[in-house]
Order: C-alpha cells, then structure tokens, then sequence
C-alpha cells in the first residue's frame, strides 16, 4: 500500500525513491511485522485466558502437565502481522506475493479450526489427520497450479551444488510441489512440541529463503550465481521478511518458559509459506538442507511408526518427533531448545553457502 501512496511521489521529491527499493521496504517490513506481534500479543493473551484457550496436553509422553492450561492460538497474531505487513509494503500488483499470502492464509485457516475444535469446550476434538491432509493438500493444489499456469518459472528443479544439473520433472512436478508445501507445513507442525523450538529455525530457514529469493528475482545476480532466475518473485523478499518479523515478535513471548503457543494456526502456515517461497524461488531442495530440523523432526515419527509396525511394537527411538526422545533421555527442555536451534543456525549458514559451492 505505501509502495503504491508513496513511491509516485518521487517525481516531486526524490526521497520517496526509497519505496522503489526491495531491500527498504523488507528491512521495515521486519520491523512492522516485529512490533505488531509485540504489541498485539500481550492483550490477546489476556483475551485467551479470560476465555480459557489453553493448551490441552496429552496423559502419554513426557511430563507436560505444567503447561496445560498455557494459551494457544497465538497463531492468530502472527497471521495478522504478517497479512498486515505485506499489504502495507509489498507491491500488490505482483502475482507470487498474493499467491504466498494466499496458501499462507489458507493453513492459518486450517490451522485455526482445528485449534477452535480443541478449545472449544463442546468439541475438545480437532479435525483428523486425512482431514488436515485432504484441506492442505486441495488449497496447494489451487495455488500452486495458478503459480505454475500463470507465472514465470518452470517445472525443473535446482539441485544445491549442482549448477548444471536441473532435472525436469514435467507433469510430476505439481504433485512434487504440493508434497513440498504440505509436508513442510506439517513438518514445523510435528516440531511445535517444546517453547520456543519450532520458532526459532523458522526464523533461520525465513532468513535463509529471504536471501534466496532476492537473489533469484535479480536477473544479473541470479545469472552471475547461476540460480534460475524467476521474474518478480523477488517481491517474496518482502514476504520473508514479514515472516521473520513476525517470528521474532513471537519468540519473545514463546521462549521458554512460553506464555502462549502457535498452535495449529501458527505452525501450519509458518510451514506451508517456507514450503511455497521454497517452490516459487525454486529452490525446493534446498529446504532439505536449510530446514533440516523439520525435516529430522518429520523423519523421525514416520521411521518410527514404520519400524513399530514392521517389528510388532518395537522402537527405534524412545518417543518420537525426536525431541521427545531427548526429553526421555533426561535432556532438560532448554537445552534441547537451545541445540536445535545452534544446529538450525548452521545448517542455515550450509544452505546460504550453496550459492557459490556449485
């Protein structure tokens, strides 16, 4: 909105040039986003508490019952910052700006019911794993098929460091973008598990994708680093950047011990919108590498369930997502926070290296 207000000003002053630029309007983008969720979070989680949104914890597993009660949704305000915050700097004639927002808005959604279904004193129960698996996958489905039908990119993969290597998936590739979006959503899902610890390598992984998507919707620099340069999907910036903030903003009432949680309305669409700039930046792979806390965490449960029904009830892992088998393991709950995230941090230093390692 103020791309559009303002930056038709510099004819008449040449300091609102500054509305021009992606790198500007990202940085206040952080910022707005930060401060919103600031500002917004403390209020909402009165209004969660006088409601009693709280957090419901399950009887199996490690010993959570001092979190019960704690309340969740916070998600909402995350969405409403980051909504918020693209509107107010992004440039909203730019197609990969609103189909983000829209996959983005669309788990929230998702996310939402569900978490309405659990707090909901008449319906403790949220929707069921196919019913989750059949929304995500119909709204990415919409999405992405717009993405591909109208947008400037096209259906072959960036390998990391490999840069004359791009295989074409062809009619696969749609179903393999889908999968990339769902699983990512579910994946910071699964990862939702402790305060603090899902938040925190999103934050590296927006960060990571920020720069990539930069890089890649710069016609000379996405030649000179060998990326697959994609026509105006540097306006994503902006979006990672919201993102970002928002995330930081969240963070400082989600570190442990955590006054409020995401719930499904926070994780799901944090994920899904890593996974959809994944796809529109191309550089689907390289979620692999710079997300691998989520991807690790995901594993570790389908490993699990696998090998549990192979073997007739045995475990490779104490309790998965595999922070609970650290938890099980006597780990205090800070400091599997604080490892994941140093390992989080260094896998996003790997993946920002990918740029000249080709």
């Amino acid at each position: 909105m103020l791309y559009h207000l303002l930056y038709p000003l510099h004819k008449w002053h040449v300091a609102f040039n500054v509305f021009r630029y992606i790198t500007f309007r990202t940085i206040y983008a952080i910022i707005t986003a930060g401060l919103i969720v600031f500002f917004l979070m403390p209020p909402f989680i009165r209004f969660l508490r006088k409601r009693q949104f709280g957090q419901v914890i399950r009887e199996v597993g490690p010993d959570h019952a001092h979190k019960a009660g704690t309340p969740t949704m916070g998600g909402v305000v995350i969405t409403a910052a980051v909504v918020g915050t693209v509107l107010l700097w992004g440039n909203l004639t730019n197609l990969y700006l609103w189909l983000a927002l829209g996959v983005f808005t669309g788990f929230a959604a998702i996310g939402f019911y569900d978490d309405w279904r659990k707090v909901n004193k008449k319906r403790n129960l949220g929707l069921t794993g196919r019913q989750k698996l059949l929304l995500q996958f119909l709204l990415a489905f919409v999405f992405l098929g717009l993405a591909i039908k109208y947008g400037s990119f096209d259906t072959r993969l960036s390998v990391p460091f490999f840069k004359g290597f791009r295989p074409d998936l062809g009619l696969f590739y749609l179903p393999f973008a889908m999968l990339v979006v769902v699983g990512a959503s579910n994946a910071v899902n699964l990862t939702d598990g402790l305060d603090g610890l899902a938040i925190g390598p999103f934050i590296i992984v927006a960060g990571v994708y920020m720069l990539f998507v930069y890089l890649a919707g710069h016609a000379k620099l996405a030649a000179y680093l060998h990326l697959p340069y994609v026509p105006g999907v540097g306006e994503l910036t902006v979006f990672c950047g919201a993102l970002l903030g928002a995330g930081l903003g969240f963070l400082w009432y989600n570190a442990y011990p955590a006054e409020v949680f995401m719930g499904d309305t926070g994780s799901l669409s944090l994920g899904a919108s890593i996974g959809v700039v994944a796809v529109l930046s191309k550089q689907e792979l390289l979620l692999v590498l710079a997300g691998g806390i989520f991807v690790v965490e995901a594993l570790s449960v389908m490993i699990q369930v696998v090998y549990f029904r192979l073997t007739g009830g045995k475990r490779i892992f104490l309790m998965a997502p595999l922070h609970h088998h650290f938890e099980k393991k006597g780990w205090p709950e800070p400091k599997i926070i604080v490892r994941f995230w140093i390992i989080s941090a260094f896998l996003g230093l790997l993946a920002i290296s990918t740029l000249k390692l080709r």
